[in-house]
């Protein structure tokens, strides 16, 4: 991953510095997701990706 981006951590994470977390970042056209305690498995998507995960996960 050479882009540098500034991850936000999710609203639902323990808080502080928890290691238990998923963290989004945003760019030019994508969206990249890791989970905090395995910073360097990054996962890019699109906006319209996302909503479709986010809208298939609600559903269970």
């Amino acid at each position: 991953m050479t882009a540098v981006v500034a991850w936000q951590k999710s609203s639902f994470s323990d808080g502080g510095d928890a290691p238990n977390c998923i963290e989004l970042a945003a760019t030019q056209g994508a969206l990249w997701l890791r989970e905090s305690d395995e910073p360097g498995t990054v996962v890019t998507t699109t906006a319209t990706g996302l909503a479709a995960l986010i809208r298939h996960l609600r559903m269970d």
